[in-house]
């Protein structure tokens, strides 16, 4: 049986770019009158390793005295209402132009596509993503459509992990996995350490890849391995997301990185199962925290972490569309250099505390060119 794989990889972003410094002196003009949360708020904008993040939300641009997400403004904050609305408007477009780029990068038409799994976690409205995919892509109206609702920043994964496992039984399907998260829309007007440490690195983005087995146009990208997901014990107060008066309430504990350090490694042995250290290490960058406790556990370097890093300066963290930015990054780094094939792993984080993981192997251009001579000679 030929080996199952993401066949292609498609990343999208909204158009209104947060900078980060700038981001951080209009909520500390917001919290002038309440100075401590002020000098807090600074530091954890500056140390969170986001430069930019983007945003659906044009008012989040505005001066801290317009801006209706930020604590003390003259405006009402937005309710879970509004904030709903502008997820149903916004979320759609942003996930069928990450879907399409994915479809075009795996060269898969529409009509192949035999599965369709959406995963959102800062918004919900029915007829949902799927149906409103289904149709505006083109699907065909029979597709086994899969929606992961409310699942955090793990599911982006889950939703791979689930695709390799649908394609083993049928390597006929074709699945198109389709994440979108507008996590900014849930920042909140508090000055609670809570509220700010959220709205300091959370971003908006969107993301796609296609699962399956590649046929002879098709050049596989990561060809995709066991998985493994555990929910550890006692854990279920360290990360929560509770829908409030306006929009999600967030609560990440600062244990997480080192719970992370201390618990999955006897998770990934069980994966590894007595085998070598992977080369490349697509962490989802849940917080720089995560990607530390994780460098340090297996003395990755920064050459290792990078994919991760960049994907958290460049962008923050985007829930469960993250994933598929690091696996892109590190795909375009090691096209660049011309690598050959390239054993990974990728793990992603989410409430309960869950982790999801899989193992993979980038095809890299030799592998490609080396699957085109054994068919030549077939």
């Amino acid at each position: 049986m030929k080996e199952i794989s993401i066949l292609g990889i498609g990343t999208a972003v909204p158009e209104f770019r947060l900078d980060q410094a700038d981001t951080s002196g209009r909520l500390t003009e917001a919290l002038r009158y309440n100075p401590n949360s002020a000098r807090w708020a600074k530091k954890i904008f500056k140390q969170c390793g986001v430069e930019t993040r983007y945003t659906c939300e044009p008012n989040l641009l505005q001066t801290a005295e317009h801006c209706r997400y930020f604590s003390q403004s003259n405006q009402e904050a937005p309710s879970t209402s509004d904030r709903m609305a502008t997820y149903k408007r916004e979320s759609v477009p942003l996930a069928l132009q990450a879907a399409e780029k994915a479809l075009s990068d795996a060269k898969v038409d529409v009509s192949d596509i035999t599965h369709l799994i959406t995963v959102s976690c800062t918004g919900q409205f029915l007829p949902g993503l799927d149906a409103a995919l289904t149709q505006q892509l083109g699907l065909a109206a029979n597709v086994n459509r899969i929606p992961f609702n409310f699942l955090g920043c793990a599911a982006g994964l889950k939703a791979v992990c689930l695709s390799r496992q649908i394609a083993s039984s049928n390597p006929f399907a074709k699945i198109l996995v389709v994440c979108v998260e507008l996590c900014t829309l849930h920042i909140q007007p508090s000055s609670d350490r809570e509220a700010l440490f959220g709205a300091s690195f959370f971003g908006d983005g969107a993301s796609s890849c296609v699962v399956g087995v590649a046929s002879e146009q098709q050049h596989p990208i990561f060809q995709l391995g066991n998985d493994h997901s555990i929910l550890l014990q006692d854990c279920a107060d360290e990360m929560k997301w509770e829908v409030g008066n306006h929009g999600f309430d967030l609560y990440l504990s600062p244990n997480i990185p080192k719970l992370i350090g201390t618990w999955i490694p006897e998770q990934v042995a069980h994966l590894l199962d007595g085998g070598p250290k992977p080369e490349l290490w697509a962490i989802h960058p849940g917080g720089k925290g995560i990607i530390d406790a994780l460098e340090e556990v297996y003395g990755l370097t920064a050459e290792e972490t990078r994919p991760s890093r960049t994907v958290l300066r460049n962008y923050g963290n985007m829930s469960s569309a993250t994933i598929l930015f690091v696996l892109d990054e590190m795909r375009q780094e090691l096209a660049n250099r011309g690598a050959g094939p390239t054993s990974g792993l990728s793990l992603a984080f989410g409430p309960g505390l869950t982790c999801e993981m899989i193992q993979f192997t980038y095809q890299g251009v030799a592998a490609i060119q080396e699957t085109k001579l054994d068919e030549t000679y077939v």
